[in-house]
Parts: structure tokens; C-alpha cells; sequence
């Protein structure tokens, strides 16, 4: 049988993720890997989710065993509309919630809603490959718009979408991960969040935000969701994990958005997959009533920052004085530049040659256009793989260079 013959556009826009496959070449157990965006296994709260999960079990095993509600359990919503309140001054309600498979099912859930193959949407240059791949099996027209020390740069945003706008054509979202953005780990100011909230406005499109974990942070002020500057203005939908924060294993997530948008969300959800997780919904749900998580995003917060600082002391230590990095003020990962005649992704089979790992930043551009840089992870590693690895990872580029 030739399937070739019979497999839909879709499959042919499809792209394999530079993060799995590296994952698979780099999984024997002398390779240091800053490869993956994986949280730190050791932080993980087995316990409470062993007895939590025999507790739902025990006394709600029907609607933990039995399909669900597309939108997600009524209970768990509520919970999450008090989280959001009392974390992120968000007024919503259940119904502007819907509960999914964690961020990369809301990311192909959003193509899906609003993307026509050839549909202009703007990220920010680099951005989360993740995204890039949802977007290109819908068939976005992807345009970057560039960035700096933080994040995107709204003169270059409104540069495009006055592009756009000339040519006739309507940008469909503007892509951002503002917290301390994968791959980069910048944090967008609220001054400019603000600006760019303006333009969205101007230009008659919505800001689609990804807050994969906002509550990990290591120093300074948060600034205000998208979300929570927009005060309900139907400008922003905001997807949140709890894969970074919690326990990543239970692929769950939610969007939240105004009851019109959201519904069209659930719609779609019913089609593909009926309803997340039952009993995984009952445990988070468990997890939060019991005061459990901000508790957990604390040990999250002080481990990841040792290791952020370690990361950072290493680099200072042992790079050549030609590479630069960010300095995130939370999250799993840094930015590491090389000079330009350097190619990040030629270099990386060395790397592995001698046994560390990382992902080329390449695949984070919208055109992939950009080959000097790469994401560093120090979630993953133990400070001492920390220590060794980025000794390794020096040494490779001293050699390169």
C-alpha cells in the first residue's frame, strides 16, 4: 500500500520536534543533556499524588473512572478561577475556562480555531518551537518580529502588522510567551506589555499568551498577565500548564478566555478527544483545595534558582569571551550566543562527541534563519552535571573556535 498517495496536506506541513528526536540520539546515561525543557524529577510530589490519587479513588470513583465534561470539572474550574484571582488579579468565571491537555493541545487547539492555511500570525524572533510546529501543520504564515534583552520589540511589531495591514491582509494573533520566555528566558516589562496590548488593539487582532510557568520566579517584581491588563476586553487569551509547575506526566492545562471564544474551544476539544483526563482533573483539583501547589512552587522556585546561579557562575567561569547569554529572572532556561561565524547546530555533533548536549537555536526562528545561537535547561541537570557538562560544553567551542 502507498500511503504517500494518500496522506493529507497536513502531513507534509508536519515537522518532527528538533527536541524529541535530539531527546532519543542523546538518552544513554553518560551524556549530559541541557537539551530538554524537563523539570527536576526529584522535586516531584510523589507522595501527596500517590495518597491523592487513593483518596479520589476511594471516595469519587465513578466520576474518576467515567468520561467527563468537554470543559473540564466544574469543581477544578472554580478552584482555578480563586487561584487566578487571588495570584494574578484575574476576574473570570468557570465558563471562561476550559481544561486540556496541557499548553501544546491549547497551542494546536488555537491554530485550529483560527488559522486558514496562509494566514498571517506574528511571534516573537525566536520563540517556543512548539508553537512553530502547531502553527505550521495549520498552515500560519509565520512572521517574526525581532527581539531584544526584553522580549518582543513593539516598533518591529507594528512594523508588521502595518505590513499586513497595507497589503490587505489581517494578522490573526500575536504569539508571546512574556515570562521568562522559552527559549530565551526574557521577561517582557509591563511598560511594554502595555504598548503591545495597544497595538494588538489598533491592528484588530488578539494576543495569544502562553504562561507555562510565571509562578517560578527568582528575583524582582512580576508584571501583570496580558490578560490582567486587558481587564476583559476580549484582546487576550491566556493558556496556562500545569506541567512545569506541578507534575508534567499529567499533560493538563487550561485556557482561559471570554465565554464566546472558549466555548468555540470546547466545540473543537469534543471532536478531538471528548474531555481531558477525569481522574487526573479530580487529583489537581485535590492538589490545589489542599493548599498544596503554591506550597510545592516555592521548593520549585528555590532549587531552580541555585541552579540558575550555578549555571550563570560556570559560564563566567569557563566560556571564551566571545559567547554572551541572557540572565532569566526565572524559569528552566538561558540563551547562549556564539559568534556569528559559528553554527550552532554543525557544532552540536562534537558536543555529543564529547558527551553533552543542547538544542541548536535555529528551530526556535520562524524562518530558521539565525544558526550562532542555543537553549541551555538547568531544571534537568544535577549541579554536578551542571558543573561537568558546561566545562564540556566550553571546552567543544574553545576547539570550534
Amino acid at each position: 500500500m502507498n500511503y504517500n498517495e494518500l496522506f493529507s496536506q497536513v502531513v507534509y506541513r508536519s515537522k518532527a520536534s528538533a527536541i524529541r528526536e535530539l531527546l532519543k540520539v542523546i538518552a544513554r546515561p553518560d551524556i549530559i543533556s541541557f537539551a530538554g525543557g524537563l523539570p527536576d524529577p526529584e522535586l516531584f510530589p510523589t507522595q501527596d499524588v500517590s495518597a491523592i490519587m487513593q483518596d479520589v479513588l476511594d471516595e469519587s470513583p465513578k466520576a474518576a473512572l467515567q468520561y467527563g465534561t468537554t470543559e473540564g470539572f466544574l469543581a477544578l474550574r472554580q478552584e482555578l478561577v480563586k487561584l487566578l484571582k487571588e495570584t494574578e488579579g484575574i476576574t473570570a468565571t468557570p465558563d471562561q475556562l476550559v481544561m486540556v491537555s496541557a499548553s501544546q493541545q491549547a497551542l494546536d487547539m488555537t491554530a485550529r480555531l483560527f488559522v486558514n492555511p496562509g494566514d498571517p500570525i506574528i511571534t516573537a524572533c525566536p520563540t517556543y518551537l512548539g508553537a512553530l510546529q502547531a502553527f505550521h501543520v495549520a498552515g500560519a504564515h509565520i512572521i517574526g518580529a525581532a527581539s531584544d534583552d526584553y522580549g518582543i520589540l513593539a516598533e518591529d511589531l507594528e512594523a508588521k502588522l502595518a505590513r499586513l495591514k497595507a497589503a490587505g491582509k489581517t494578522c490573526k494573533f500575536i504569539y508571546l510567551v512574556p515570562d521568562f520566555q522559552n527559549p530565551t528566558g526574557t521577561t517582557i516589562p509591563e511598560e511594554r506589555r502595555v504598548k503591545i496590548l495597544e497595538i494588538a488593539r489598533k491592528y484588530h487582532t488578539f494576543i495569544l499568551e502562553d504562561s507555562p510557568y510565571r509562578q517560578v520566579r527568582f528575583e524582582g517584581e512580576s508584571p501583570r498577565t496580558f490578560y490582567a491588563l486587558d481587564n476583559g476586553q476580549g484582546n487576550v487569551i491566556t493558556m496556562f500548564t500545569f506541567s512545569k509547575v506541578f507534575v508534567p506526566g499529567f499533560r493538563l492545562g487550561f485556557i482561559v478566555g471570554s465565554e464566546e471564544v472558549i466555548r468555540k474551544y470546547v466545540i473543537l476539544k469534543q471532536a478531538m478527544d471528548l474531555c481531558t483526563s477525569p481522574i487526573l482533573q479530580l487529583a489537581t483539583y485535590e492538589y490545589l483545595r489542599r493548599g498544596l501547589l503554591m506550597e510545592h512552587i516555592k521548593k520549585i522556585i528555590a532549587s531552580y534558582r541555585e541552579k540558575r546561579d550555578l549555571m550563570l557562575k560556570t559560564l563566567a567561569e569557563y566560556m571564551p569571551k566571545e559567547v554572551s547569554w541572557t540572565r532569566p529572572e526565572g524559569g528552566l532556561f538561558l540563551w547562549l550566543t556564539l559568534p556569528k561565524h559559528v553554527n550552532a547546530t554543525e557544532l552540536l555533533p562534537k558536543a555529543i562527541e564529547n558527551k553533552v548536549a543542547y538544542v541548536a537555536g535555529v528551530d526556535f526562528y520562524p524562518d530558521a534563519n539565525v544558526f550562532n545561537d542555543m537553549r541551555l535547561n538547568f531544571s534537568y541537570p544535577t549541579k554536578e552535571q551542571m558543573v561537568e557538562g558546561l566545562k564540556r560544553l566550553a571546552q567543544t567551542i574553545k576547539e570550534c573556535l
